[in-house]
């Protein structure tokens, strides 16, 4: 279902290509504070210029809803690629219009240009055929390399493969090879660390993992509706109560695979500089709330990681924000960085605790996508993958 041809099984040479990205980079008053996403994607884009094809780029960037806000232009991406790939590289000023079609016909073969937002047309994430098709006029071939937008079905991650012959990028296949390694052939002992706010969001993947892994470490905000489950205190902290029964149900199936923090560091209000108790997992004080795993629960969950060789962790062990609240998290980032197992981060908030870690260079693979990887793991099937053509 996975082994899919990339750019290596056929001639791009004087071929006009369509690649699909990931440039949803995070930015602040307008510049980019974190291009991971960017240099992720130049892999495919260097190798696609070095056989001569003129690369057309598209992507989305944050959640415009379908309507032109400059807020969330790919100037500053345009900008940065200029710099990393060494020639200006043109931004249309809209997606499927005059501009976009005037960039794409005047691209020379060996160069890249980028369209802008494609979220900036509400057809985009309706995955509206005609869209699709306008998108996909004048290229010859299509590429999907964007794996963080994969688990959507929208005109530019799976309508515009009805009208081109459609291929995997090199961070798309590189990302589907080491989950899907992950799931069918981990070195084990095999450890997954889950974290977040909510358990409802992780319930399928907890679910999925049982009979693939040996552990299962719960942290963060979902571990207190498992405590409460086992009918410990809680106190103030963040609940699912719709999730208990189906809790109890998960934790009686485990057979012992589950295993919830010992201890854990409570405030008495959701602020930096709050008044805290660390105390026993279960025994939180009323009007404290759950901000963090205390220290036995690291030395624990600690010895657990250095005795895995595959380790794949989503989710952040508490507040991490917030500096008083960030000890367990980086705990856990600096158990995984020394552990030599295989270390696979699952994208979103714990791929930003690494990289603030400091601790991102000593990670076998920190994944672009949040959403992707974790529906990767529960076992769904990813629209923006099973479109593109199989070996």
């Amino acid at each position: 279902m996975y082994a899919k041809k990339t750019p290596r099984d056929i001639d791009v040479s004087g071929k006009k290509v369509l690649v699909r990205c990931d440039f949803n980079v995070p930015q602040k008053d307008g510049a980019i504070t974190d291009d991971r996403r960017i240099v992720s994607a130049l892999p495919t884009i260097e190798y696609l210029l070095s056989k001569g094809a003129a690369v057309t780029l598209c992507s989305h960037l944050g959640r415009p809803k379908g309507e032109v806000n400059m807020k969330y232009t790919l100037a500053p991406v345009a900008e940065r690629l200029s710099q990393l790939l060494g020639f200006k590289v043109e931004l249309a000023s809209d997606v499927i219009g005059e501009s976009a079609e005037k960039v794409r016909a005047a691209c020379p073969f060996g160069k890249a240009v980028l369209i802008e937002n494609v979220r900036f047309d509400p057809r985009e994430e309706k995955n509206d055929p005609e869209f699709a098709r306008a998108l996909a006029k004048g290229a010859d071939l299509y590429v999907n390399d964007a794996f963080g937008a994969a688990h959507r079905a929208h005109a530019s991650t799976e309508g515009v493969s009805h009208y081109l012959p459609s291929y995997c990028g090199f961070l798309m296949e590189k990302e589907i090879t080491v989950l899907g390694g992950a799931l069918s052939a981990p070195e084990r002992p095999f450890t997954a660390i889950l974290g977040g706010a909510k358990i409802s969001d992780k319930l399928a993947l907890v679910e999925n993992l049982l009979s693939k892994c040996d552990n299962i470490l719960i942290v963060g905000g979902m571990s207190y509706t498992f405590r409460k489950a086992l009918g410990g205190s809680i106190g103030a902290s963040i609940c699912d109560d719709e999730k208990i029964p189906a809790l109890k149900e998960l934790i009686s199936k485990a057979g012992g695979k589950i295993m919830l923090p010992l201890d854990d560091v409570a405030a008495d209000k959701f602020e930096n500089d709050a008044k805290t108790v660390t105390c026993k997992a279960g025994e939180i004080p009323d009007g404290f709330m759950g901000m963090d795993i205390g220290p036995e629960t690291v030395k624990a969950f600690s010895e657990v990681i250095k005795k895995s060789r595959t380790v794949f962790w989503n989710g952040p062990c508490g507040v991490f924000e917030m500096s008083n609240f960030a000890k367990g998290t980086f705990a856990i980032a600096e158990a995984l960085a020394t552990s030599g197992a295989k270390t696979i981060i699952g994208g979103g908030d714990s791929a930003s605790a690494v990289e603030k870690s400091g601790l991102a260079d000593k990670i076998y693979h920190i994944s672009t996508g949040g959403g992707a990887s974790l529906e990767f793991l529960e076992g769904k099937s990813l629209p923006g993958v099973v479109c593109l053509e199989d070996k």
